[in-house]
């Protein structure tokens, strides 16, 4: 993880007279996101993403607020967490770490769009639109490529059988292809929409059997 790009961040949010030590911070989100049970919810995830953020960086009202929760959207990650309960963490831990170091809107901004990122969401600024596009653009990888990551979800989950996992996993999957479009932004919709969709459905059909999820 980019330790520099990180502790700039920071810098440029965080009020001076707070004294942030952004090197500490930076080495506790990182050592959340190296933790040994995450396969997909990993260092690997987090770059991806900023990644995809540079891409539309010029497109952003907030850059520093979506990258801001980018790096804290998945910092709380536990397989056996209730719905939402990891996003809420991963805010809460930003406001406690940071909330007091930064504008109150600031502040108030990051955590929505932490939460955003609790699915199905409905976005309602454009920077929670492409939040939520950040966060699934894997989808749009090519096929190797979003199947190592399904291997990866996959994975971080040993405590249930394929019986349970892929039913659960396949109405998640379905619940995105049910949506008129899979990316809420035309950015990422032009450039990811059909494969992502694509890559659903094949992957719906090579695990079906093993899941025998309801049609």
């Amino acid at each position: 993880m980019d330790r520099e790009r990180f502790e700039s961040l920071l810098n440029r949010c965080c009020a001076p007279a707070a004294r942030v030590d952004a090197g500490a911070i930076f080495d506790e989100v990182s050592g959340h996101y190296h933790e040994a049970h995450r396969r997909y919810h990993s260092p690997r995830h987090i770059r991806h993403c900023l990644r995809e953020l540079d891409l539309a960086a010029d497109l952003l009202e907030d850059r520093d607020a979506v990258e801001m929760a980018l790096w804290f959207h998945d910092v709380v990650w536990e397989a056996q967490a209730a719905p939402a309960s990891n996003e809420r963490r991963s805010a809460e831990l930003f406001v406690d770490r940071l909330g007091g170091a930064v504008a109150p809107e600031f502040r108030d901004s990051v955590h929505r769009l932490v939460m955003v990122t609790v699915y199905p969401s409905e976005p309602r600024t454009a920077d929670e639109g492409y939040m939520v596009d950040i966060d699934l653009s894997s989808f749009g990888l090519p096929w190797e490529e979003f199947r190592r990551d399904s291997q990866a979800v996959r994975d971080e989950f040993p405590h249930l059988g394929d019986e349970e996992f892929f039913p659960r996993q396949h109405r998640f999957l379905r619940m995105l292809l049910g949506r008129e479009r899979f990316f809420v932004t035309d950015f990422f919709a032009g450039r990811y929409e059909k494969r992502a969709r694509d890559n659903i459905e094949r992957l719906l059909r090579e695990t079906g059997v093993r899941g025998k999820p309801d049609p």
